[in-house]
């Protein structure tokens, strides 16, 4: 499956790509995760991104379709992929169309999962995240926690709550969300790509998806 997914952050994107991965070997590419490595490794990307990110800013479109130019002509995207967080503003939209086109690749669909603010507030202030890049599982102190607070258990690394993961750094980052990425489905459902989904369940999402697909 070929498949963007949007919603504002804490919508569920990430967990209902990491579900889907195991329906079909389709592979989850969220470009939080790759400029949250680049910044943890210091390279010159993550150095430009890092500022952007701190403050609840978007990062500038040249940076990331770079990125995912190189990601979506690597070899493990022949299955399929999930676009998780991307793109987040109708000119990311429209540069990812032409990118697909040049390299011959066909959207599914763009999913939209639409959650309500209060749950999200609640999701991504209680989330904390694995501190090694190479791990960053993700998990929740009051539904999911880790086994030793503060210790991951995947790799023993401290777990943190992320600097964009503050009540006031999500303040911003909805409000970023309804500004610049809201439009987004609108665009969609213009191409004919738009599913919509009003679930906070996960395992709900991924069976309307798998429904809608014929999986």
């Amino acid at each position: 499956m070929k498949l963007i997914l949007l919603g504002a952050p804490g919508a569920g994107k990430g967990t209902v790509a990491k579900l889907l991965t195991a329906v079909d070997g389709s592979v989850q590419i969220s470009t939080g995760d790759i400029l949250r490595g680049a910044v943890q490794a210091g390279t010159e990307l993550g150095k430009k991104a890092d500022a952007f990110m701190k403050a609840g800013d978007l990062v500038p479109d040249d940076l990331i379709m770079g990125i995912m130019e190189q990601r979506l002509q690597e070899p493990d995207c022949a299955n399929g992929f999930l676009l998780d967080g991307f793109p987040r503003t109708i000119p990311q939209a429209e540069a990812l169309k032409e990118l697909l086109d040049r390299i011959g690749v066909k959207l599914d669909m763009a999913v939209n999962l639409d959650v309500p603010r209060e749950v999200i507030l609640d999701r991504l202030t209680t989330r904390r995240t694995c501190s090694n890049p190479e791990c960053q599982a993700i998990y929740n102190v009051k539904s999911n926690p880790p086994k030793v607070e503060g210790v991951c258990d995947k790799c023993g690394s401290p777990v943190i709550q992320r600097e964009d993961e503050t009540e006031e750094a999500i303040s911003k980052r909805l409000e970023t969300y309804n500004e610049k990425t809201a439009p987004l489905a609108a665009y969609y459902e213009k191409e004919g790509l738009l599913m919509n989904v009003n679930a906070t369940s996960s395992d709900v999402v991924v069976q309307t998806i798998k429904d809608k697909l014929g999986i």
